[in-house]
């Protein structure tokens, strides 16, 4: 059982009601219907994950631009550090790569979550 501040669940439910225009695309025309569960705006530890697969250990983040300022660098490094202690691995795509490269980065998050599993997952969109 991963950790979890309950403290966070009215933030993490406004962020589902709220999901910027590239997770509302990744999550309804790939992720909502993938074969192996993946949950949205998860809370592990205190933190807010925009993607979580449990069976896959596997975090799959969507950054905007504030994440290549020197706050959101120093914070995504610190809990990309805490996921990695909790046996989770951390999948980064830009919004721009899920505008723009859309097959692209749901390949590579279908790929990584068949690796970690170690078996084919059958998906069709």
């Amino acid at each position: 059982m991963l950790p979890r501040n309950k403290e966070m669940l009215g933030n993490a439910k406004q962020l589902r009601r709220e999901m910027t225009a590239e997770e509302r695309k990744l999550w309804y025309l790939f992720l909502k219907n993938y074969p192996v569960k993946i949950y949205k705006q998860r809370i592990i530890g205190s933190y807010i994950v925009d993607f979580y697969c449990h069976a896959a250990k596997l975090v799959i983040e969507l950054d905007g631009s504030q994440h290549f300022e020197e706050k959101g660098i120093a914070y995504d490094a610190r809990r990309t550090d805490f996921l990695k202690e909790q046996g989770i691995s951390v999948l980064r795509f830009t919004n721009l790569e899920v505008d723009r490269e859309f097959e692209v980065v749901c390949e590579a998050i279908h790929n990584e979550i068949q690796g970690r599993l170690g078996r084919t997952v059958s998906f069709r969109r």
